[in-house]
C-alpha cells in the first residue's frame, strides 16, 4: 500500500472521533497481538518513517520489491513490509475484513483493512532480498525462515495509537517532528547518520569531517527498542549518546531515537536506511563499507562484498532524493595527538581499540585511554558493564541423568554462599520440573521451552548481580544457545558439560529411570529412547566417573578465578 499522485499525510493516526469509533468497532473484530519486531513496523508505518506506504504492502509491492527494488509503481524500496500471521489466523481472514492490531499486552495500536492474504515463497525472498536461502548462513534468512509466519496479509491500516515508550520520550521523534526541528534551526542540508554501536572519539571526528566536506548539520539517529524492556544495554547506549552529543559544537548536531527491526540484508538494508532518514529529513546519509552487514563488527568475514552497500545506496540517489556520504574510517596517530583517515595512512602506525578489546578492558578494569573515548562515555559503560569480579554469573550444568550435575551444583552453591560475595540460586532439573514446568511433558519442544524458562529465570538473577546454578539434563543444542545469547547480554555465561558416559550414569541410577526405560515401563528418558546432543563450545567439560564431587567444583573456581569471576 501506498500513496500515488504525491498525496501525504504527516501520520496514519486517525483523528480523535475516528478513533473512538475504531475502539468501538474493535471490540467485535478479529485481533492479533504483535511481537516486538512487528510493533518496531507499524510504528514506522503509523509515524510516516516508512513514507509512501500506507499499510502493509499488497501482493503486487511485495513480489515488486523482491525482484526489482520498487514498488509495483516505480517507486525505489528496498525491503518487504508485511504483516506475518501464521496459517491459522491467516485462514480466518477475508478482504475487505478489518483486523485489530495490539501491542504484546492487547492493547489497540490500529485497525487494519485487510485486502489480500497469501503465502509468500520465503525461499525466493531469502536468497533475492538477502542473497542465500540457507539459514545456517546468515541470521537474517534465519529469522526470516524461523520466525516470520509463513503467510502474509497486505492492506491499509488507521493509527490509533503509536506504541507506548516510558524511556527518553522527548528523544523519540517523529518524521514530522524532526521536519519541524530542522526548519526551525534554518537546517536545509542534514547529514543522517545510522548507529547501533557504542560511539567514541573517532566518531566524532568522523562525522564532523563528512559534515564539514557537505556543509551540512548533523542528525545522530541510533536504532534502539527491541532489547527485553530490562535490558541495561539499552539504557547505556542512549546515555553515552547524550554524553557524545555534548562533544559537537552547540547547534550542529541534534539526536533522535528510532524503533527499528533490523533484518541485516547489507545493500538492500542500507537503502531501506537512507529512504527512512529521507523520511525524516535528512538531505545526506553516511554509509559504512559494511553497513547492513550480520557480521559487520565481529571477527567473521563479512557476508557481502565491502563497499557493497554504499554503491547501491549512491546508485538509487537520484531515485530516492537522499545523497550517500561514505563513512570512512579512522584511526588514532599518537605521534601527531590525532585522528587520520585510514587511506590516508602511509606505513603510520595507527592505534584503535576493537569494540571486543573495549569490552575486555571494561571486564577486566583495565585502562581507556582518553583517545579513544570521552570519560563521560567510559563512566557511562563502566556503570553498566562492571569487572567480572563485580558482575552476576550464570553457571549452566548439562548432561545426563546421574552424571553429577545437579550434587556439582548443590556443592557450588555451598562455596558460593560461604564467600557471601553475591546471592546464589539453584535452579536444578527436578526443582524447576516441580515448580516452573510441571505441566509440561517431555517432548521436545517442552524440554527446549523448560530450558528456556529456566534461561529466563537465570537471566534476571544475572541482571541484577547474582550468581545461578542451572542443573537441567538440557539435551538439545538449540536451547542451550538460546540461554547463552539472553544471558551473555547481563554477564557471565558458563557452560559446563558433565560428560560423565551413560554406562556409569546407570550404574548410579538414583531415581530408577535407566531401568525402567530398558525395561520398556516409561518413555522419553535421554541417553536410552530420547537422544543427548552435546555442547558444541562448552567452556568446561567434567567427567565425574573418577572425580569426586568436591574435585569438580574446585575445577569450577579455578576456571571462575582465572576468568576474573572470583577476587
Amino acid at each position: 500500500m501506498y500513496e500515488r499522485n504525491g498525496e501525504y499525510s504527516e501520520s496514519l493516526m486517525v483523528h480523535f472521533r475516528r478513533a473512538e469509533g475504531l475502539r468501538k468497532e474493535s471490540l467485535d473484530l478479529h485481533s492479533l497481538d504483535l511481537n516486538a519486531r512487528q510493533i518496531a513496523d507499524l510504528e514506522l508505518l503509523l509515524n510516516r518513517a516508512l513514507y509512501p506506504l500506507t499499510g502493509y504492502m499488497s501482493r503486487e509491492d511485495y513480489e515488486s520489491v523482491v525482484e526489482n527494488i520498487r514498488l509495483a509503481d516505480g517507486t525505489v524500496w528496498s525491503l518487504p513490509i508485511c504483516l506475518d500471521v501464521r496459517e491459522e489466523v491467516a485462514a480466518t481472514l477475508q478482504p475487505g475484513q478489518k483486523l485489530a492490531l495490539n501491542d504484546q499486552e492487547g492493547f489497540l495500536l490500529a485497525v487494519m483493512t485487510v485486502q489480500q492474504v497469501w503465502q509468500p515463497d520465503k525461499g525466493k525472498e531469502a536468497a533475492l532480498v538477502y542473497g542465500t536461502d540457507n539459514p545456517s548462513v546468515h541470521p537474517g534468512v534465519q529469522q526470516l525462515m524461523n520466525q516470520v509466519h509463513g503467510w502474509y496479509v497486505g492492506g491499509p491500516v488507521e493509527g490509533i495509537s503509536l506504541p507506548l515508550h516510558h524511556d527518553f520520550r522527548d528523544l523519540r521523534l517523529t518524521p514530522s517532528e524532526t521536519h519541524r526541528r530542522f526548519t526551525q534551526y534554518g537546517w536545509r542540508r542534514v547529514l543522517g547518520f545510522h548507529t547501533e554501536e557504542y560511539l567514541h572519539c573517532a566518531h566524532r571526528e568522523m562525522v564532523l569531517a563528512a559534515a564539514r566536506e557537505i556543509g551540512a548539520s548533523i542528525f545522530l539517529h541510533p536504532v534502539v527498542g527491541l532489547e527485553s524492556p530490562g535490558s541495561l544495554d539499552h539504557y547505556t547506549h542512549v546515555r553515552c549518546y547524550l554524553a557524545f552529543v555534548n562533544k559537537f559544537p552547540k547547534n550542529m548536531i541534534m539526536l533522535g531515537l528510532t524503533p527499528l527491526a533490523e533484518r541485516w540484508a547489507g545493500p538492500r538494508e542500507a537503502l531501506w536506511h537512507a529512504i527512512i532518514r529521507k523520511n525524516f529529513g535528512c538531505s545526506h546519509f553516511m554509509v559504512a563499507d559494511d553497513h547492513g552487514d550480520p557480521f559487520a563488527g565481529t571477527s567473521m568475514d563479512l557476508f557481502y562484498p565491502r563497499h557493497a552497500a554504499q554503491e547501491l545506496v549512491a546508485k538509487y540517489s537520484a531515485d530516492t532524493g537522499i545523497e550517500m556520504i561514505p563513512q570512512e574510517r579512522m584511526g588514532y596517530l599518537e605521534d601527531k595527538a590525532r585522528y587520520v583517515f585510514l587511506k590516508d595512512v602511509n606505513g603510520q602506525a595507527v592505534k584503535d581499540i576493537s569494540s571486543r578489546e573495549l569490552r575486555h578492558r571494561l571486564e577486566w578494569n583495565l585502562d581507556i585511554p582518553e583517545w579513544f573515548s570521552y570519560p563521560e562515555v567510559v563512566a557511562e559503560l563502566r556503570k553498566s558493564f562492571p569487572p567480572r569480579s563485580k558482575q552476576g554469573f550464570t553457571i549452566f550444568l548439562t548432561g545426563l541423568s546421574g552424571s553429577g550435575k545437579s550434587t556439582i551444583a548443590r556443592v557450588l552453591m555451598v562455596k558460593f554462599m560461604e564467600m557471601r560475595d553475591r546471592p546464589v540460586t539453584l535452579l536444578d532439573g527436578d526443582i524447576v520440573r516441580k515448580n516452573l514446568s510441571s505441566e509440561l511433558t517431555y517432548s521436545r519442544e517442552h524440554r527446549n521451552l523448560n530450558v528456556t524458562r529456566i534461561g529466563f529465570v537465570a537471566s534476571e538473577i544475572t541482571k541484577n548481580g547474582g550468581i545461578a546454578l542451572c542443573a537441567p539434563i538440557a539435551p538439545y543444542e538449540e536451547s542451550r544457545q538460546a540461554n547463552r545469547e539472553l544471558i551473555s547480554r547481563y554477564g557471565g555465561y558458563i557452560e559446563v558439560y558433565v560428560s560423565t558416559p551413560i554406562e556409569v550414569c546407570e550404574q548410579r541410577d538414583r531415581k530408577g529411570l535407566y531401568a525402567k526405560a530398558r525395561a520398556g515401563k516409561i518413555k522419553g528418558v535421554t541417553g536410552v529412547s530420547d537422544p543427548y546432543v552435546p555442547p558444541t563450545n562448552p567452556e568446561l567439560t567434567i567427567d565425574t566417573t573418577n572425580l569426586t564431587p568436591a574435585e569438580a567444583v574446585q575445577e569450577i573456581l579455578l576456571y571462575l578465578e582465572e576468568q576474573g569471576y572470583l577476587r
